[in-house]
């Protein structure tokens, strides 16, 4: 049985911002997601832990391949909860790598 597998590294970025924006983030702050579980974020930026809270349950879903037909596949935008602020970010898949589950927990 192989244990390896592959997996899309992400990137999160920040598409729009509709309100104000509180947090202090702008239009093409990102951070990145890779090697499964490796947070990213560029020298001397943030991004904002609601706005990561927000799009945190969808990236191992969309680090994987999915059928055509899934929703997931198909959209991309994410809205921070914050309704001031009304800020979309958008998920890239950035890189596919092959991994090794034994590598993993």
């Amino acid at each position: 049985m192989s244990t390896h597998f592959e997996l899309y590294d992400l990137r999160i970025t920040v598409e729009a911002i509709e309100g104000r924006s509180v947090c202090g983030m702008q239009v093409g702050d990102y951070f990145e997601l890779v090697e499964s579980s490796k947070l990213r974020i560029p020298e001397g930026k943030h991004f904002c832990i609601y706005a990561l809270s927000a799009v945190l349950p969808l990236l191992a879903a969309k680090q994987r391949e999915l059928t055509a037909g899934d929703w997931l596949e198909r959209d991309s935008l994410i809205a921070c909860p914050d309704p001031d602020e009304r800020l979309i970010m958008r998920i890239e898949r950035i890189n596919k790598r092959t991994m090794n589950s034994d590598d993993l927990t």
